[in-house]
């Protein structure tokens, strides 16, 4: 087994990248996720890949695009703004059925917003992030262990699924530092893959890469069938933790470092006699909806911990079919809430008032 290596969380997903097979990087520097493109830019030489620092976003991800069409693993990071700019480009990889790895270290927000830590992304990633019917899986890491582990999963079910991966991380996850246990190397995307477009060899008809469907029953037919592979993606690849939900009569839901700040909220909860336990998204889409629905068959109230101004509470609603009160608990700006604003709330609906 791997020994623990303390690394960053940037460093950790592009390692994890590097060992999950990925030897093509695309991507332009931004903070706070510029030392993923500086550890690529250090290591893919050394191993016969490939580094290139584009000229803009925009060219990145269009890069992605091109090497994922001869079926081999891309993958290319950025922050808030920059993934704004690669949404058309992560819409035509969606359209065409690509599967690629896409890394957003968030900041604030709108606009330039600022450099600190923020979850204010959640809609553009679970939505779709970018025109269209689709969806891109979206992975939210609590740790560094976890930037490390969900880099490989995001890759493998990018490929299994065809479609595009987001890793949805924020500012602290990416500069924070921890002791990390490596996967072992592994290349689960071989040579041989019947979609891509490599040349035939006059062995098989010409695979054509593309987005552009004319005829209105042709892309009915193909977003119908894409959307039957989505289902297949929710019933299969859907992952939460829970915790102390036992007993629990309220149930927070966080991701990413609130989750961090709530489970310590909950601990101290805990010990002044308040049932209260979490569910914790790891996949932000496919969202966790049926342990949140049997939660609200015996919980009195929902808290959802975010660092934004309430995007992932519109979906816990829908999960519980608003079954149940869901309150919110949020800080936004770069700010992170303390453990004991989270515990002001939980003991605020533990009283029966609204937090």
């Amino acid at each position: 087994m791997n020994e623990k290596v303390m690394m960053k969380g940037n460093e950790a997903i592009a390692e994890a990248a590097i060992l999950a097979g990925c030897r093509h990087y695309f991507g332009y520097p931004i903070t706070p996720q510029t030392e993923v493109a500086a550890y690529m830019a250090k290591k893919m030489p050394k191993i016969g890949g490939t580094f290139l620092q584009a000229e803009s976003e925009i060219a990145a991800i269009n890069m992605v695009y091109g090497v994922a069409s001869t079926g081999k693993p891309a993958m290319t990071s950025s922050s808030s703004p920059g993934i704004s700019l690669k949404c058309e480009g992560i819409s035509y990889l969606a359209g065409a059925d690509l599967p690629a790895l896409i890394v957003n270290v968030q900041r604030g927000g709108p606009g330039l917003g600022g450099i600190q830590p923020s979850q204010s992304d959640y809609f553009l990633a679970t939505r779709g992030p970018g025109h269209g019917d689709f969806h891109v899986f979206v992975f939210a890491p609590a740790s560094v262990q976890e930037m490390a582990d969900l880099t490989g999963r995001a890759l493998h079910v990018a490929w299994k699924y065809r479609m595009p991966s987001m890793l949805l991380a924020d500012g602290t996850m990416g500069q924070m530092m921890e002791p990390v246990v490596l996967p072992e190397a592994a290349d689960a995307f071989g040579s041989d893959n019947p979609w891509a477009a490599v040349g035939t060899g006059m062995k098989r008809p010409h695979n054509v890469i593309n987005s552009l469907y004319l005829a209105p029953e042709e892309l009915e037919r193909i977003n119908f069938e894409r959307f039957k592979r989505y289902e297949l993606a929710e019933a299969e690849e859907t992952l939460w933790e829970e915790y102390m939900m036992e007993d629990a009569e309220i149930c927070v839901v966080s991701y990413g470092i609130t989750a961090r700040v709530s489970r310590n909220a909950i601990v101290e909860a805990r010990s002044r006699g308040i049932k209260v336990g979490m569910i914790r998204p790891i996949t932000l889409w496919p969202f966790p909806k049926a342990p949140l629905a049997a939660a609200a068959e015996k919980v009195k109230s929902f808290l959802c911990v975010e660092l934004n101004m309430g995007q992932m509470i519109e979906d816990v609603e829908l999960a519980i079919r608003c079954s149940r009160p869901v309150d919110l608990c949020c800080r936004v700006g770069g700010m992170i809430p303390a453990p004991d604003e989270v515990l002001a709330h939980i003991m605020k609906l533990a009283e029966g008032e609204k937090a």
